[in-house]
């Protein structure tokens, strides 16, 4: 009866893992890299959640005040942006809807005064809040690719470190992933994790130059898309963009030095020289009025 038992069981067992193997979806290059893309463009929220902070009636009122392709531009900032947690282009268009609604409602309260005062402050407070939510993602995008200027200089030092040390491309680029930190290295983890599901370098690292806006990057991509055509060692071409990019951080950082006097000229002559005029001219102007009170 037990031996009976057994084999029912291990029949059992072997039906349940065909039926397993035989429903389990095939996963393939294309299937990868869409659930990379959908995993880098948008976070995973809940229904409920989605209903609560992005109703549609919302979004359908940015749509209808938004030019056509609204949607793909959103995703491109967003991309530019490092893509936030939560943040999609279904919430923003309703963020633009939500803040649209509350700029209007709060210039037409400061505009209470008369009518031409609030129909100036519904336009204006309507106009701000509907661009307010473009304004901060754009922000966000120009600080992160501002990140990444500043990180290239030193990943690529590493980069040619690692390669003249004997390590290949795809090798060096995991250890800049893996030994640095901020924008650079979450985009040297994709390009890696694209490359590895199927894509090829130069599609990899082209796809890299559309998610950031940086002109040294770009060059960088160029140069190593060219060396590759052409059959010129990776090494010479990084150890040549390394030194070019160092010069180039030099150079930005003495153009930033030169700007510093004009940068502090307004605020010295608008909060120095009142007082300074006051300290100085002060004392002879109160003088002048005695005298000029006793006559």
């Amino acid at each position: 009866m037990a031996l009976v038992i057994g084999l029912g069981c291990l029949l059992l067992a072997l039906a349940l893992g065909v039926v397993a193997v035989v429903l389990k979806p095939r996963v393939t290059a294309a299937g990868s890299l869409a659930l990379i893309e959908t995993s880098y463009s948008a976070s995973v929220v809940s229904t409920e959640q989605a209903a609560v902070v992005s109703p549609s009636w919302l979004r359908l009122i940015a749509l209808r005040l938004s030019p056509a392709g609204v949607a793909f531009r959103l995703q491109h900032r967003l991309d530019l942006a490092g893509n936030p947690p939560t943040w999609t282009p279904d919430r923003v268009l309703a963020a633009k809807g939500l803040c649209l609604l509350v700029g209007a409602g709060l210039g037409g309260v400061l505009g209470l005064r008369s009518v031409g005062w609030m129909i100036t402050g519904l336009a204006v407070g309507a106009a701000f809040g509907f661009f307010l939510p473009d304004l901060l993602l754009l922000n966000a995008g120009q600080k992160r690719q501002t990140l990444i200027r500043r990180a290239l200089p030193d990943a690529l030092d590493m980069l040619t470190v690692c390669v003249e040390a004997g390590l290949g491309f795809d090798a060096a680029l995991a250890q800049v992933a893996r030994n640095t930190a901020g924008p650079l290295a979450q985009e040297c983890a994709r390009v890696l994790q694209e490359m590895q599901i199927g894509k090829s370098r130069n599609e990899a690292l082209r796809a890299l130059t559309t998610r950031t806006t940086v002109p040294e990057l770009r060059a960088f991509v160029s140069a190593l898309a060219q060396a590759g055509e052409l059959g010129v060692p990776i090494a010479a071409v990084l150890r040549e963009q390394a030194r070019e990019m160092r010069v180039r951080r030099r150079q930005r950082a003495e153009e930033q030095a030169q700007k510093v006097p004009v940068k502090i000229l307004f605020p010295l002559i608008a909060c120095l020289f009142p007082a300074m005029f006051v300290i100085i001219i002060g004392p002879g102007a109160i003088s002048i009025a005695r005298v000029l009170t006793n006559l």
